[in-house]
């Protein structure tokens, strides 16, 4: 590619860099591992190059860096506390309302549609429908002009 030629966006990249990202959020919080560690752990993966790397290591910082805030935008709408959650439900949902609060270039639905996809794949059972209530709702609060 010609460094003046703009990058397309390719959809399987996103979904790839998403899903990288859950896998490196459920161990940041399972194991506590830093996240430079983190970052090129999975960038020396070979299958990282299905993904868009940029969009990887933005979601992956980004999750991390505005955890507590995140957080904020779940807990009314949850029934139990946070500490409480699946590692993996939890990661696929602060992952979801990142991208809902920052990127606003996505959206809300297609957010919503891939953290149902990769609950179904990495969650439990029945992870995804309470993933999918807890997103409907916050997606109405930092959506409201898109969602109507």
């Amino acid at each position: 590619m010609r460094s003046d030629t703009k990058r397309t966006f390719h959809p399987k990249a996103r979904y790839f860099a998403r899903r990288f990202a859950l896998q490196a959020l459920y161990q940041w919080e399972v194991a506590q591992t830093p996240i430079a560690i983190l970052e090129m752990e999975f960038l020396t993966k070979p299958d990282i190059l299905r993904s868009d790397t940029s969009y990887f290591r933005e979601i992956l910082r980004g999750v991390i860096q505005r955890c507590e805030e995140l957080d904020k935008y779940m807990e009314p709408f949850l029934e139990r506390p946070i500490a409480n959650l699946n590692y993996i439900e939890l990661a696929v949902l602060r992952l979801a309302i990142y991208e809902l609060s920052q990127r606003y270039d996505v959206p809300y639905r297609v957010v919503i549609n891939e953290a149902l996809e990769l609950t179904k794949q990495f969650g439990t059972v029945e992870g995804y429908k309470f993933v999918n209530g807890v997103l409907d709702k916050v997606a109405k609060v930092l959506r409201a002009d898109e969602i109507k």
